[in-house]
């Protein structure tokens, strides 16, 4: 960032994000840039989905189930070029299509107004930065936070700034290019977690598995449902952590574990789960609560390597029943003190490896900030690229 100089000559605006913009650059209402785009009726085209992490992509590329309704036709036309944005636009969904496809009526489809030039990827970049998501919100509409849906009628009474063409065009080329390098390093860093992660595991089933006997859990452990609480009564705060089916889901002003207590979910998508907790929660009856006469640490990390989630099945959602777990064959050190031994071992890598995920997660965490920090100035026109810094 350093490298990027601000331009040589700057006018006052009066624009909330903004007091000066550099001179050549425009400050105009979204009425005189864009046009909304109500085409229906072509339900045979591609389905589009607007995301908060990728814009606008196929639906079939989305890693999950297709939730669009089975009637299509009032679903909206977008073409490639277009700028498409959902009902979660202060969450960043919004975008540039590449693709001809429709959307769902809930979202808004944009065109240039006729004889208007714009490069749309500029204001892809500029909808999906923080100061524009929050200056969205106030003309948005509605209680539910992240989803106030943002109407054209109110949209358009919004400003946009708005540099020229040969700005705009290099601004996105060089943050097309920035963004390749950014998103290039967070997959390595990711990557790099998900080894390591691996290496976790292994470094776990290498200690628990050099246990000298093979023994069922059900003979060096105790497994009790939790108990059943009303929805109502889990709250976003409280005295009491609430375990359920997939760990912490609130809070409660009762308990009904204390001290140490091993934590197994017992029903939904991460059932089988495992936590271990030394103080007083109240675990409800989606999980179930271990005692045991030995080690807990050690016992923790016998469970993990159980691998527990295997062990589910499905009705009208995953579970594991106590008497699966009971039954399930692991090796074992019989002897506190070697549990002990294995604990120290474990949990002495296991900090080594925890720090090298803590330095990756922190350079993603900064990276992002540095990305957003750079969007922010160019498209506002705090900075300028190098290839503009002469105008």
């Amino acid at each position: 960032m350093a490298t990027l100089l601000p331009y040589n000559k700057y006018y006052p605006v009066a624009y909330d994000y903004a007091s000066q913009l550099p001179v050549g650059w425009q400050l105009l209402p979204n009425i005189s840039i864009f046009q909304e785009r109500i085409e229906r009726g072509y339900e045979n085209e591609e389905l589009l989905s607007v995301t908060i992490g990728r814009g606008v992509i196929k639906q079939a590329d989305l890693d999950k189930k297709d939730s669009s309704t089975l009637d299509k036709s009032k679903y909206l036309l977008v073409y490639p070029g277009d700028l498409v944005y959902s009902m979660r636009f202060r969450q960043g969904a919004s975008g540039y299509s590449n693709y001809k496809g429709i959307v769902s009526p809930a979202c808004t489809v944009l065109k240039p107004r006729k004889g208007v030039k714009f490069n749309p990827r500029y204001f892809h970049y500029m909808f999906r930065s923080g100061f524009y998501k929050n200056y969205a919100e106030r003309y948005a509409y509605g209680i539910a936070d992240g989803q106030m849906p943002l109407r054209y009628t109110d949209f358009k009474r919004m400003y946009s700034i708005v540099p020229p063409l040969s700005v705009q065009n290099n601004i996105v080329a060089y943050l097309d290019k920035k963004n390749n390098e950014i998103d290039k390093f967070i997959r390595n860093k990711e990557r790099l977690i998900e080894l390591v992660e691996k290496h976790k595991r292994e470094v776990i089933r290498e200690k628990i598995d050099s246990g000298a006997i093979e023994i069922k859990l059900k003979y060096i452990l105790r497994i009790q449902n939790g108990d059943g609480i009303s929805s109502e009564l889990v709250k976003d705060e409280g005295e009491y952590e609430v375990f359920g089916g997939n760990g912490i889901l609130g809070y409660f002003n009762k308990f009904n574990v204390s001290n140490e207590t091993l934590i197994i979910g017992r029903v939904g998508a991460l059932c089988g789960n495992v936590h271990y907790v030394n103080k007083k929660v109240w675990v409800n009856d989606n999980a179930m609560f271990v005692k045991t006469k030995h080690h807990n640490r050690y016992m923790y990390y016998l469970l993990l390597n159980a691998n527990l989630n295997s062990l589910s099945f499905a009705n009208a959602q995953p579970l594991i029943t106590g008497t699966l777990v009971k039954n399930c064959l692991t090796k074992f050190h019989n002897d506190y003190d070697n549990q002990n031994s294995v604990v120290l071992e474990i949990e002495e890598k296991l900090n080594e490896l925890n720090m090298v995920i803590e330095k990756a997660q922190k350079e993603i965490s900064s990276i992002k900030e540095f990305r957003e920090a750079l969007i922010t100035d160019l498209v506002t026109g705090k900075r300028s690229i190098p290839q503009l810094q002469m105008i």
